[in-house]
């Protein structure tokens, strides 16, 4: 008979057994579990551009059917240069970031000449470029900033806005998410400064002629300084796009589809940039495309586009602007696998394609 003070209870053994198997369930459904939040923040990442897409077509709506632009039309007539520009002929339209909520006014002003009052310099040209291709202001431009009041008033009427920021771009993401329910259509309280997760494509932001092909051929280069061309700087009408399912439009700036470990990209000076789309092989941005269609395209799918233009037809991607054969800071990627600028300086610009179609 047993013992009458004796109770019952889980030996040591036991315990480790059920320990175990308990561990080995965390195993196998935490990838599951991870794979199905990262699922979701890629979706709300192609609900944003669904919403862009909209805010595209309202812009263009308004204005002729143009692609985005912020550059003055007529820029290329005194080849493209801020000073003269407000000197002898106006003052374009500031680009405004927004009212803060004590009525200040934020922006990136240009100041002097016919811009006289106005607190900036031509210092803030490089926010009316597509993008620079060139000097200091390389890599940076009005490509990068679909936050403006220019473009914000066709989305939510606000800088930092949801819409605007991918929630899979962490860093630029928590550093602006507390701005997301403040009132105000612009807020900075100091602390952080973050253009949106998604950029449009710049080359479709210039003239034609810029990444323009000479005949069958590049013309040695596949691309013409928006400088010599008195239109140069004039965005083309949407309706230019010839293979609008192959042509991207808006596309996730950041790699945010296999990435790496560490979101920030150490091959830059300060170690507080993140790593760009194109900086790895496995990258796999969500694009917008000029029809209307968003995918995931991977950096292989357009290398491999690269690999099956003919050689006359030269590239996807002109290799020979000022940005160099590295392009859109190829110099900075994570590995040796990796070389492309699709979306950025797309050869033939608007008229040009990113990828291809399964017959080329």
């Amino acid at each position: 008979m047993a013992h009458p003070n004796r109770k019952s209870g889980f030996t040591i053994v036991e315990l480790l057994v059920v320990v175990s198997i308990i561990a080995l369930l965390i195993a196998l459904l935490l990838p599951a579990v991870q794979k199905g939040r990262d699922k979701a923040l890629v979706t709300q990442s192609v609900a944003n551009l669904k919403n862009l897409a909209s805010a595209n077509e309202k812009y263009a709506g308004d204005w002729d059917s143009r692609q985005f632009t912020c550059m003055p039309d007529d820029a290329g007539t005194v080849n493209g240069n801020c000073n003269t520009y407000i000197t002898q002929i106006a003052c374009p339209p500031q680009q405004l970031l927004g009212w803060d909520v004590s009525g200040a006014m934020w922006g990136y002003f240009l100041g002097g000449g016919k811009c006289a009052g106005y607190p900036g310099n031509c210092g803030n040209w490089v926010v009316h470029l597509p993008i620079g291709l060139g000097g200091a202001d390389s890599g940076y431009g009005a490509f990068r900033a679909p936050g403006l009041k220019a473009f914000h008033d066709y989305v939510n009427g606000r800088f930092y806005d949801p819409t605007l920021f991918a929630p899979k771009d962490v860093v630029p993401y928590n550093n602006v998410a507390k701005y997301f329910t403040n009132a105000a259509e612009f807020t900075y309280d100091g602390a952080a400064y973050e253009d949106s997760s998604y950029c449009f494509s710049p080359a479709a932001m210039y003239d034609v002629k810029v990444f323009q092909r000479n005949g069958a051929t590049l013309n040695g280069s596949g691309y013409t300084n928006p400088t010599t061309l008195p239109a140069g700087y004039r965005s083309p009408s949407v309706s230019r796009c010839k293979y609008p399912s192959l042509k991207t439009r808006m596309i996730e700036h950041n790699w945010l589809q296999n990435a790496p470990a560490s979101p920030i990209n150490s091959n830059f000076a300060g170690n507080t940039t993140p790593w760009f789309f194109n900086h790895g092989y496995n990258s796999a941005p969500a694009c917008l495309f000029f029809d209307g269609h968003i995918e995931l395209v991977g950096c292989q799918r357009s290398q491999q586009a690269d690999q099956r233009v003919a050689p006359s037809q030269g590239s996807v991607w002109s290799k020979n602007t000022p940005l160099g054969a590295n392009g859109y800071y190829g110099g900075q990627s994570y590995d040796f696998l990796v070389k492309t600028s699709f979306h950025i300086l797309t050869t033939d610009g608007i008229e040009g394609r990113d990828v291809l179609g399964a017959e080329g």
